[in-house]
């Protein structure tokens, strides 16, 4: 299950979410090879966040294996770098596609509320945010952590405090039965957060099956708190679906209805 589209009117030319989609792909096709072996593994190395060496709670020289053919040794100071390059990085063709749709679906409509600047700005901090979460979660970890999730939970929970109660249509596939419905946004990102909390609490201290929840909480948690921050309220004051005052947006009982 995942979403397709909102019903949430663009209001804005979206050119950071534009920007950062492309920063993600020209990382991913010229810094990783789109995934071919040893580069990817290389560029995981390079620019990955890897909690202990950060903090500095494993030995200098630790080597960690990231392949068959490659091993990454950790250095005594750490890279202060990689709490920002290590979201540009992913770990393979789905990871990527899967956070840039994410980000294409929710992203443009929070910049619309920020503005360009702004809402760039607010993408880094809650990148940064989202790796401190995870450091924090287990700092002597080995394992390293890549990927634009913990940043695009921070576009998540800002779009759930300004647009609740517009519907997102999802996609359900159970084998040979696809369909598709629609639930309000407070409904859908609700529930995302409700399932990164639960599993990140189920997997403590065992590295969460190499996913890292508490980076998609902390970004979360720090795209709510960051979001009237960052608002622009003459923008927001073109947008007919914000907050939850506003009229609903134009799906109802779970069917796609023509706007007025």
């Amino acid at each position: 299950m995942f979403p397709i589209r909102d019903d949430n009117p663009q209001i804005l030319t979206p050119v950071a979410t534009f920007a950062i989609v492309a920063l993600n792909i020209a990382a991913w096709v010229l810094i990783q090879g789109m995934g071919a072996g040893e580069t990817l593994a290389g560029s995981v190395c390079r620019f990955g966040l890897f909690p202990g060496e950060l903090m500095q709670l494993v030995p200098p020289g630790t080597r960690v294996p990231l392949g068959p053919n490659t091993v990454c040794v950790l250095s005594e100071t750490g890279s202060w770098y990689a709490p920002l390059t290590s979201m540009f990085m992913h770990g393979g063709w789905m990871h990527i596609i899967g956070n840039m749709w994410f980000l294409w679906i929710f992203g443009g409509n929070v910049e619309d509320a920020m503005g360009p600047a702004r809402f760039l700005l607010f993408y880094l901090l809650c990148g940064v945010a989202a790796a401190a979460f995870q450091v924090a979660a287990d700092p002597s970890s080995q394992v390293p952590m890549v990927g634009a999730s913990g940043a695009i939970g921070g576009v998540m929970g800002a779009y759930v405090l300004l647009y609740p109660r517009v519907h997102v249509h999802m996609l359900f596939i159970l084998v040979f039965y696809v369909t598709t419905f629609a639930v309000p946004a407070f409904l859908m990102l609700g529930y995302w957060f409700l399932v990164q909390v639960l599993s990140g609490v189920a997997t403590y201290g065992n590295e969460g099956g190499g996913v890292a929840f508490w980076a998609h909480i902390g970004g979360f948690v720090a795209g709510a708190a960051l979001v009237y921050l960052f608002r622009n309220r003459k923008l927001l004051d073109q947008h007919p679906y914000y907050g939850w005052r506003q009229k609903v947006s134009p799906t109802r009982n779970w069917h796609r209805v023509e706007r007025d």
